[in-house]
């Protein structure tokens, strides 16, 4: 029988937190931590039903079933024994707060403690949490559950314009806000779309119809085309746009419900890009003298809406300044 030596028996070990992202799929592990899963003298998971843990047996790691406290992790380590603790999805802040509260003490030797991240979340990862929160409510919440596409279409032009108002004003944190509830009516609709009997679609589907239509229009991006200015990159997507829509009229596409300052502007450009020379109609009264001005304001790249907007603020500021007073 091996004896073991004194200076080995003294050893306290090592303690590996191993914390990993219920965001990626499960088993898909950095190399560290695979090492140090199959090099441990133990391995213990608090939750017996961590995603984790059919695969890491799978691999031949035997996960033990524990919950220990601080002072029973430091005897498992005794000895220079290494014990790997599989962390929930809440961490372990009770068996953490001992190990400090221990180490503070200065009572006792404390093992060598590692937080090692097995796996990351990435970019985009909080995605997958919006679209689970809205499955969650689609199915539990009495006024979310009975929602229509129509009936959510005022939504969404209500919070287009909250941000639009947050980008005009400089607020960022009011940007976040809203760009969070503009992504909010995509992921609903979404999700109300994967109901529908006849042509579901889910988010998934929604973002890579997107994906897929931003590469085609990126050719100098993703292909051997070669965009150089901001010119030749319009260029590029208008030429790859008229491709995929094969339109028979310029003013197909441009929606007649949106506000008429924008409409004018983009019946204006439209006409503008494809060179066709089209006389503004003759006519009396101030709709006929707004559409002259729109049509201006585009020829010389402003936003008549945009400019609208400014000028209607700088106007209700003139208000309160004269209530004010």
């Amino acid at each position: 029988m091996n004896a073991t030596s004194p200076e080995a028996a003294q050893d306290p070990g090592r303690v590996v937190l191993l914390t990993t992202s219920h965001r990626v799929a499960p088993g898909l592990l950095s190399w560290p931590a695979w090492q140090a899963l199959r090099s441990a003298d133990r391995v213990l998971c608090a939750d017996g039903a961590h995603p984790q843990v059919p695969y890491l047996r799978e691999a031949g790691v035997t996960v033990d079933r524990a919950a220990p406290t601080a002072e029973e992790l430091l005897d498992a380590c005794a000895g220079g024994r290494t014990v790997v603790v599989v962390a929930t999805g809440e961490g372990e802040p009770a068996l953490t707060d001992g190990l400090a509260r221990l180490a503070g003490s200065g009572r006792v030797r404390m093992p060598e403690l590692e937080l090692l991240p097995a796996s990351y979340d990435l970019p985009g990862a909080r995605l997958l949490d919006l679209v689970q929160v809205m499955d969650r409510i689609r199915a539990e919440c009495p006024w979310s559950s009975q929602q229509t596409h129509k009936g959510l279409a005022k939504y969404g032009i209500e919070e287009a314009y909250e941000l639009v108002e947050a980008i005009e004003e400089g607020d960022r944190d009011g940007l976040r806000e809203e760009l969070g509830d503009v992504l909010l009516q995509v992921v609903f609709h979404a999700r109300i779309a994967e109901e529908d009997p006849d042509a579901p679609f889910s988010v998934d589907d929604v973002a890579g119809t997107i994906v897929t239509k931003l590469i085609h229009r990126h050719p100098h991006v993703f292909g051997d085309a070669t965009a150089t200015t901001p010119e030749e990159v319009k260029e590029h997507w208008l030429r790859t746009k008229a491709v995929e829509k094969q339109r028979a009229s310029v003013t197909e596409g441009v929606p007649l419900g949106q506000p008429a300052l924008a409409l004018a502007a983009k019946l204006a450009s439209r006409a503008r890009t494809a060179a066709l020379d089209v006389p503004l109609p003759d006519g009396e009264g101030i709709g006929y003298a707004l559409l002259a001005l729109a049509a201006e304001a585009e020829s010389r790249g402003v936003d008549p809406e945009a400019a609208l907007r400014a000028a209607a603020r700088a106007y209700r500021d003139a208000i309160l300044a004269a209530e004010r007073d």
